[in-house]
């Protein structure tokens, strides 16, 4: 506190003392006092008395059996709790008890003023900003005036977090009430840290030794879930690698001792396992909270070569947010006999497994709905042992929230041969038509698709039409003879690939990618994986878009005042190989040499731009434009075979990080999949939402690896978002204006 400013109760205490005085209530004081009786704090009694005068009766009487055994500063964090309670905003420090200039302050209930709009503020409290995955804040006090003047407000290092430190972190924090939520290190820890200062407030570690070891998804995840109960006590959800459900409370970081077990519902309970397979599930997305209703969706290990035609099935369950009771389960492949199983032919839904939710799901609560993306089913490139569409693998699920009841679904892949899984949140927003607001849930797919329905009956806000789709010559692949294609919006990346993609800068250079592609087919839009050693003499398909997309995680962000989303995706080829399965499996033919990328002495065999931005209008389903994502690679700009040719900006074969506020669109860049100089620039930019202009560009500690958001905390705004270098640990930053 400065010298002779005058000291009140708003902003007196910082966010970690209040947290430090409710870990210690929480110890010392529950058994006689609730959370909720501290709410309703008597200021009658206490009203214009100090703060010493509070302080020397809580600290004489409390607690009953044993008055004045805690230290004099845990008493005073305790009353930083309790003010606090009463709508008494956090302070940027923390005050000690040989301090006095505090006992002299008047206990006064806070002064309700009026706030202006740059100041209200705001919290972010799902994945995606809320259930709906807009991906959106309405906060405009950054702006394009004064978004240049962004500076770094703190920073928050990961490098303490794990056995070992992770160097890419695709977290993206929650901020509720002032406190930020995430996951860190490789063991998934649940930190809370401090939104204006960065500061840790406390920190949860899962231990599940040998359960963690053998876990699929380990990692920090995208982060995790909140739930706040009418009685306003808030709980942080979470899944751990090990796949169990976790509760915790949200002001002290213990586990709820009234949720499942001690604060665990262990998810491999109740699993329909296959025989003879290894336990082969987890998650690495949050859950979704929906009501009083938690959604686990889970993910498996990358099917490129799996061990057996069999594996457990990735089913959607729901639970209690109250006591984690299980609620309902959805079967995302249909046992034999139920509804829609014909789809997998010769009863191959038996023993068929995947077709999880590994991607964030969203939900609409006005409605009590749940919207899961599921991905594909086992063997990610070969479909001989599942003939059949393989519904509800491939598909986008409406389900009613309390039940878990099918409203309806749309699968946007029959009999997926190509990883094409539906790797991004649904996206709810209303749309203004001819005939009134729609609502509305539109769906990005890896093979560069917008699917857009009506969020309630399912049905397609543009036609949606089965075309002719090439088959298969791989040995016992019975492919679908059709898939469904949107007539708008129209792809947003290339679908496809022939010799009219492929880079011609100079005719050396375009000599050159002719004879790189030599070895392999140019797989037309939907052609799948073709044999290591095929009898026309190539050794795999060249696949565009590919198995990681077009879009993926990182999916799109929708301004719900325009309609208008913004999708960023990559062009990257690859090829794909297919080989017998080794001795002791049965899993038909499996992926060899997956991802192979052809270059042209290291250069990209196809066309710039490598990666983009678009934004669509999803009133009229019409692109509004479209910019690279990033200038041209170092690596490209002083190529020798370039030398003197101006390409201009030509994007990276990277994804963005979206976020659109009030009035600007950001991006980072992203980390990049290909190899060295290939990763996305420290920087991000505030993009025009009309026309996709730079207005800006602040630099960064690292390239951005989590999905940006922003609140707005104590009347100031803050965009933070994890990055990364490759060589240093994952951190968070946090940009404010000065």
């Amino acid at each position: 506190m400065a010298y002779g400013e005058t000291p009140t109760l708003n902003g007196l205490f910082s966010t970690a003392q209040i947290t430090q005085g409710a870990q210690l209530f929480a110890r010392e004081c529950v058994r006689c006092h609730s959370a909720e009786q501290v709410s309703g704090f008597a200021y009658q009694r206490w009203q214009d008395k100090t703060l010493g005068d509070l302080f020397d009766v809580v600290r004489k009487t409390m607690p009953p059996e044993s008055a004045g055994r805690l230290q004099g500063q845990d008493y005073l964090d305790v009353l930083a709790f309790v003010l606090s309670r009463q709508q008494h905003e956090a302070g940027a420090h923390t005050i000690a008890i040989s301090q006095h200039d505090w006992r002299e302050v008047v206990i006064r209930p806070p002064l309700v003023t009026a706030r202006s709009p740059k100041a209200a503020e705001r919290n972010w409290t799902a994945y995606r900003g809320d259930v709906r995955s807009q991906g959106y804040s309405p906060a405009d006090q950054i702006n394009r005036h004064n978004v240049k003047d962004l500076k770094i407000a703190w920073r928050w290092s990961g490098r303490n977090f794990g056995p070992s430190p992770e160097l890419k972190s695709i977290t993206t924090p929650l901020m509720v009430d002032g406190v930020l939520y995430l996951t860190a290190g490789l063991t998934r820890n649940v930190v809370a840290v401090d939104a204006a200062s960065g500061e840790t407030l406390w920190m949860w570690r899962p231990d599940e030794g040998k359960r963690f070891d053998t876990a699929p998804r380990k990692g920090a995840g995208r982060g995790v879930a909140y739930w706040r109960n009418p009685k306003a006590k808030g709980r942080i959800l979470t899944v751990t690698p090990g796949f169990q459900l976790v509760a915790l409370d949200a002001l002290t970081g213990l586990p709820v001792s009234t949720f499942g077990d001690n604060g665990v519902v262990d998810l491999r309970q109740g699993l329909r396992r296959a025989k003879g397979r290894d336990l082969d599930i987890g998650s690495s997305s949050p859950p979704l909270v929906i009501g009083d209703v938690v959604v686990v969706g889970p993910a498996h290990e990358s099917g490129t070569r799996p061990p057996s035609k069999r594996n457990v099935k990735g089913d959607v369950r729901a639970y209690s947010a109250v006591t984690g009771k299980h609620l309902w389960t959805f079967d995302t492949i249909p046992a034999p006999g139920a509804a829609r199983s014909n789809s997998w032919e010769k009863n191959t839904n038996a023993y068929t497994g995947n077709a999880g939710v590994w991607a964030p799901m969203s939900g609409d609560p006005e409605l009590g709905l749940v919207y899961l993306p599921v991905e594909s089913p086992t063997n990610d490139y070969y479909g001989g042992e599942r003939p059949g569409d393989n519904r509800y693998a491939n598909s986008l699920v409406c389900l009613d929230a309390r039940t878990g009841k099918l409203r309806w679904y749309f699968q946007t892949t029959h009999h997926d041969i190509w990883d094409w899984d539906l790797p991004a949140a649904p996206i709810l927003v209303d749309i203004p038509r001819k005939t009134g607001i729609v609502k509305a849930v539109a769906q990005l797919t890896k093979q560069a698709f917008v699917y857009v329905f009506n969020r309630e009956t399912g049905q397609p806000l543009w036609p949606i039409e089965e075309r002719p789709a090439p088959p298969s010559d791989v040995p016992g692949e019975k492919t679908s003879p059709t898939q469904p294609v949107p007539k708008a919006p129209a792809p947003f990346d290339r679908q496809g690939i022939t010799a009219d993609d492929l880079i011609d800068f100079t005719p050396a250079l375009r000599a050159a990618a002719l004879e790189a592609i030599k070895p392999y087919r140019l797989g037309q839009f939907y052609a799948g994986a073709s044999l290591a050693n095929a009898a026309d003499g190539t050794h795999g398909t060249l696949m565009l878009p590919s198995p990681v997309g077009g879009a993926n995680w990182e999916g799109g962000v929708v301004d719900p005042e325009t309609g208008m989303l913004y999708v960023g995706s990559m062009t990257l080829p690859v090829a794909l190989a297919l080989e017998p399965s080794p001795p002791g499996s049965d899993s038909g033919y499996v992926g060899v040499g997956v991802g192979a990328v052809p270059t042209v002495d290291g250069l990209p065999v196809v066309k710039p731009p490598w990666g983009r931005i678009t934004a669509i209008d999803l009133k009229t389903g019409q692109h509004a434009w479209m910019v690279p994502n990033g200038d041209a690679p170092e690596t490209v700009k002083q190529h020798p075979m370039l030398q003197g040719i101006d390409i201009g900006r030509t994007g990276k074969q990277t994804r963005s990080g979206l976020l659109v506020t009030k009035t600007l669109l950001f991006a980072g860049e992203g980390w990049g999949v290909t190899g060295e100089g290939w990763g996305g620039s420290p920087v991000l930019r505030a993009h025009d939402k009309q026309t996709g202009g730079i207005v800006a560009e602040i630099h960064l500690p690292g390239a951005q690896t989590g999905l940006p958001m922003s609140y707005v905390w104590q009347g100031k705004q803050y965009i933070v978002m994890a990055v990364g270098d490759g060589e240093q640990p994952a951190e968070l930053v946090a940009l404010s204006l000065p």
